[in-house]
């Protein structure tokens, strides 16, 4: 067990680590990444959403997206049908920044997932669906 504890923490370090330095180079840290990831993948996610899927506070969440927002890496809209929902969708910048963060991780767990082959594939998808407890496709 604890030689699983340390490889997680070792992967997750290397897995974070190039990214983290490309953020660090706009003032910006893993948080933001976490906020332009999801956001990327689902445009018009509303705030509360948000919210419950990196599951933060308003207020942890208050400041960081206020510097995407003001870095022209975010925008925030009213849903038409609802005004009171505001909707979040990354500007072409936005876009571009998450693609060259996600880009190097997709690289890594790629390359990783190839030498290890497909069935250690779905074990590991099996232990992390299992540790955060959801369920995705």
């Amino acid at each position: 067990m604890r030689q699983a504890i340390e490889q997680l923490y070792f992967g997750y370090r290397a897995f974070t680590e190039q990214p983290d330095r490309m953020l660090e180079q706009r003032g910006l840290n893993r948080v933001h990444h976490r906020i332009l990831y999801f956001v990327g993948r689902r445009p018009q996610l509303t705030v509360n959403t948000l919210l419950a899927t990196l599951n933060v506070t308003k207020q942890a969440l208050n400041a960081p997206l206020r510097q995407l927002i003001g870095m022209d890496l975010v925008e925030i809209r009213t849903a038409e049908h609802d005004k009171r929902l505001r909707l979040l969708a990354l500007t072409a910048a936005g876009m571009q920044l998450e693609a060259q963060l996600t880009g190097t991780q997709i690289q890594q767990v790629f390359a990783a997932f190839e030498g290890a082959g497909p069935e250690a594939v779905v074990g590991w998808l099996k232990v992390m669906r299992s540790l955060s407890k959801v369920q995705s496709g």
